[in-house]
């Protein structure tokens, strides 16, 4: 398990993060769960895009570069949709709806990923 945070503030973003990052735990992604709960996180890596097609929930979804830096934030995204990445984007993260808002997360800001 990993956690997401912000270096800057030493504010814990996710608590509870998980990676996604060979074909099948991508392709299930956050399918067949009902919701993603409070300080939890998918990491997924390489992602190009995502989809949030038969989803039960909605979810924020943050696209970083190899550093960990924000290069596109997608709040409230809502079930069967389709979101692509930003140009030099190395990973996105997928968070409960709000939590970008919650956190004042903007483009440029800087995430660690640590175990």
């Amino acid at each position: 398990m990993y956690k997401i945070i912000n270096p800057d503030t030493k504010v814990i973003i996710a608590e509870h993060a998980e990676f996604a990052d060979n074909f099948f735990s991508r392709m299930k992604g956050l399918l067949f769960r009902d919701s993603l709960d409070a300080s939890t996180a998918l990491i997924i890596k390489p992602a190009s895009s995502l989809h949030t097609f038969f989803m039960r929930f909605s979810i924020d979804i943050i696209f970083l570069d190899s550093q960990n830096r924000i290069l596109k934030l997608s709040s409230n995204v809502t079930p069967f949709k389709f979101v692509l990445s930003a140009f030099g984007a190395k990973c996105a993260v997928e968070l409960p709806a709000g939590t970008i808002e919650k956190f004042s997360l903007s483009i440029g800001g800087q995430l660690s990923i640590i175990k």
